[in-house]
């Protein structure tokens, strides 16, 4: 009895090592102490922001396991750059588009602009407003003829005749 219980708190001893090991590898700081490119550790802090914020339609536990696994595997160059061709195709269609529109569509694939909805909900939305404004050339509003004063009527002419005494009888 008392070898079996030894060996049953050995194996509780081994597994909870284990889990100890594993929860390490998966944690963030394992990560961000290792060397590594700039991009793979920033994409590696977005896509934990997403798993935090619970946009990633994942459990956060697997969400943050997946995230470590491919921080990893871009250290190690398996991972192939994903991104930059999903860019450059994203970019390659904005071509056949009149300049001006070309030039927006440009700047919302490079994250201007505003991002809604998400592909678990059936589509992701990009919207960049652009305010134009259009300066007018000034209206030249043509001279009005000036009015001419009308003649004035003549002032009426008062006339003071002294009035004769009256005859006294």
């Amino acid at each position: 009895m008392t070898s079996s219980i030894t060996n049953s708190r050995k194996h509780v001893r081994i597994a909870g090592l284990s889990m100890a090991v594993a929860a390490l590898l998966c944690s963030p700081f394992v990560y961000a102490e290792q060397g590594g490119s700039a991009a793979a550790k920033a994409r590696y802090e977005q896509e934990r922001t997403r798993c935090m914020s619970g946009q990633s339609g994942q459990d956060l536990k697997t969400c943050m396991r997946e995230a470590g696994a491919a921080l990893q595997a871009s250290r190690q160059g398996q991972l192939d750059d994903v991104d930059g061709r999903y860019v450059r195709n994203a970019l390659e269609r904005c071509k056949p588009l009149p300049a001006d529109e070309a030039k927006d569509c440009r700047d919302r694939i490079l994250g201007q602009g505003t991002v809604s909805g998400s592909v678990k909900g059936g589509g992701v939305l990009r919207e960049k407003v652009t305010t134009e404004v259009k300066v007018l050339p000034p209206v030249e509003i043509p001279p009005q003829p000036q009015a001419q004063p009308q003649p004035s009527a003549p002032a009426p002419i008062i006339l003071i005749v002294p009035t004769p005494p009256a005859p006294t009888n």
